[in-house]
Formats: structure tokens, C-alpha cells, sequence
């Protein structure tokens, strides 16, 4: 005689610890989880590297902040952060996967939530190491020099943590973007000239609204998070980061109203 032991309904519930996990394997299964990542790390610490090999005391880069200088290679980094965040969500929706994840998760918006968790710890934690050891690298190149500067000075790790932190956000928003037009060369395009090129071109218009403004566009925000000490007509740090939060708040819960009501 066969004996046939239930299953407890309790092996196939769905929760949010389950839900993570998943998108934990999806997300590093990914072979441009790896790209992009790497391209990230290493333009962002190549670039170090050769301003500290390059640097001249005295010349046009003696007034920048040590941080921002030894960061620069972030201005390229970001955008791929931006394209992982992108196709973390859009490309489900392009290869088709997003049916079987809406399906096996059917409330969806856990889906978003869990994903925009997985790729934000992934994205700061990448890019904070990153930026600890570009700068600790690039400080060996500019010993001796009016750049030379340790993470005991004031400001400094909390600007290698707020670019972190701004890039990562930066990541998210363009997560939210993907969910939203649900295609990668759209979102990228959206990313790009909306969060990129539009806000400086509207800082261009002759208006005091847009000027006053101009200081919390996410890519100005960014850098106002990067600086040891807050620069002239910049955001502060606490305000730069706020105005990032909001951005990506904002177009996250957009973008799970609207995966509640579309179809996949």
C-alpha cells in the first residue's frame, strides 16, 4: 500500500523573505549584472588611478575637491549603474520572465519592492567599496602633493559614502523608469535625456523657480553628495540626499501603482 504524506500549504506560501531571494538569484544568474558592475568599478577606479598618475600641483585641478577629483570616473560609472537598474525590471519584460514572476507572485508589487531591495544593497555596497578603494589607491599617487588627504579628514568618508549613496539612488530611479516604460533602449533613452540632459537644459531658462531648483536635479544632487565641503550656490549634503530619496520614491511608487493595473 502507497502512503502519500501531504505537503503543508505553509512549503508553497508566498513571502517577502521568499520573494528577495528570488530576485537575489535573478539578479547575479544575470550575465550583465557582472558587466556592468565591473565596467562600473574599473572606470570608476582607472580613472582615479590616472588623475593621481596625471596630477600637477599648481595646475587647473589644484582648487578641485580632493574627492571629486579622485571620483571623476563616476560621471561614466553612473550611467552603468543606471543601465543595471534598467535591466533588472525591463529586461524581464523583454525576455518574457516578468509572466512567470507576476505569476508566482500575484499581489506583483513585492516583485518591484523586492527587486528595487536586491539591486539598491547591491548597488551601494559595489560602489562604496569601490570608492574606498579608489581613493585610497589614488592617494598613493598623490602623496606629497596639495591633493594628499586621508579618510580622517573631515568630510572625507562621508563624501565617499554620500556618492555611494547618490549613485545608488540614481540606480533606482532608473529601475523605476524600466518598470514604467518597460523596454531597455526606451528607459535608457528616459534616464538619459530626462534625468541627465533635460535639467540642464531647464537651468538655462531665465526663471528664479528654476534656478533655485537647479541644485537638487538628481545629477547636480550627486555631486553635492561627493564633495567634502558644500560648494558655492550647491545643495548641502542633507538636502541633495533628500531631494534623491524623494525622486526615487516618487517614480518607484508610480511605477508600482501602475503595475498593479497594466498587464504584464
Amino acid at each position: 500500500m502507497i502512503t502519500v504524506t501531504p505537503i503543508a500549504p505553509e512549503t508553497y506560501r508566498i513571502t517577502p523573505g521568499r520573494v528577495l531571494r528570488s530576485e537575489w538569484h535573478k539578479l547575479w544568474t544575470l550575465r550583465s549584472t557582472w558587466i556592468t558592475l565591473l565596467a562600473a568599478s574599473g572606470l570608476t577606479l582607472g580613472m582615479g588611478l590616472m588623475m593621481g598618475a596625471t596630477y600637477e600641483p599648481g595646475g587647473d585641478a589644484a582648487d578641485m575637491d580632493v574627492v571629486v577629483i579622485t571620483l571623476m570616473g563616476t560621471q561614466f560609472a553612473q550611467v552603468a549603474i543606471a543601465v543595471l537598474g534598467i535591466l533588472t525590471i525591463a529586461g524581464e519584460h523583454a525576455g518574457g520572465m516578468i509572466r512567470a514572476s507576476m505569476t508566482a507572485v500575484p499581489r506583483r508589487t513585492p516583485v518591484l519592492w523586492s527587486k528595487a531591495a536586491v539591486f539598491g544593497s547591491v548597488a551601494f555596497a559595489v560602489t562604496f567599496l569601490t570608492h574606498l578603494t579608489t581613493f585610497l589607491a589614488a592617494q598613493t599617487l598623490f602623496s606629497g602633493t596639495d591633493q594628499a588627504a586621508s579618510l580622517n579628514d573631515p568630510g572625507v568618508l562621508r563624501a565617499l559614502a554620500g556618492s555611494a549613496a547618490g549613485l545608488t539612488l540614481l540606480g533606482l530611479i532608473a529601475l523605476g523608469l524600466g518598470s514604467l516604460v518597460r523596454s531597455v533602449p526606451g528607459a535608457i533613452g528616459a534616464f538619459v535625456g530626462g534625468i541627465m540632459i533635460l535639467p540642464e537644459v531647464l537651468t538655462m531658462l531665465p526663471y528664479d523657480i528654476v534656478r533655485d531648483a537647479a541644485p537638487y536635479f538628481p545629477a547636480r544632487a550627486v555631486e553635492a553628495l561627493t564633495t567634502t565641503q558644500q560648494a558655492a550656490g550647491a545643495a548641502s549634503p542633507g538636502g541633495a540626499l533628500l531631494a534623491l530619496v524623494l525622486t526615487a520614491a516618487v517614480t518607484l511608487v508610480t511605477a508600482g501603482a501602475l503595475t498593479k493595473r497594466r498587464d504584464v
